[in-house]
């Protein structure tokens, strides 16, 4: 695919609408790894709700006024693990290739930096080989596989493989080959 522009922001109170649309257009094995389906609206409103309060920290990506990828950094400060998060990246269909995914991925980084997180995970479907070697080239490694731990819209169980990331450790190494 041919190199696109983006425009990305941050998610505002009236994004709803183009949130939804998006997650309808996904195919809905990516959307398995989310704990909650996007694709209903009382779901998007709690995490816009969330997002204005500062609990998600979710990015927006744009291409010719229409959403065409989401990043989020999930965090419970109030939890057992509150120096973990979760980083979560979605890509319109007809997007990927196109360094999107990667620069979703770089400004979500950026995010949990800021928030000091010293510790991120991802959740994906194994299935989804690319943008498993997408996050290795990021600095993330394989930890765990939860074995039929999701079920689809047909009730098909899915694993779901966890990967992770040592934040402060990544980051001294982005520093240090210029990538900061």
């Amino acid at each position: 695919m041919n190199e696109q522009t983006f425009d990305v922001r941050a998610m505002l109170a009236d994004d709803a609408a183009d949130i939804l649309a998006f997650a309808a257009a996904l195919p809905p094995v990516d959307l398995l790894f989310l704990r909650r389906d996007i694709r209903v609206d009382r779901v998007v409103a709690a995490w816009i709700e969330q997002n204005e309060r500062g609990i998600i920290h979710s990015l927006l990506a744009f291409s010719e006024g229409r959403l065409v990828g989401i990043a989020a950094i999930v965090r419970d400060v109030l939890s057992w693990s509150p120096h973990v998060a979760e980083m979560r990246i979605l890509v319109a269909s007809d997007r990927r290739g196109a360094g999107l995914g990667r620069k979703l991925m770089q400004e979500a980084f950026a995010l949990a930096l800021a928030d000091d997180v010293e510790k991120l995970i991802v959740r994906l479907v194994p299935e989804q080989r690319g943008t498993i070697a997408l996050f290795e080239e990021m600095g993330f490694r394989a930890e765990a596989l939860l074995r039929d731990h999701v079920r689809d819209a047909e009730g098909t169980k899915h694993d779901i493989a966890i990967l992770s990331m040592d934040v402060l450790r990544q980051n001294g190494h982005h520093l240090a080959y210029g990538l900061g």
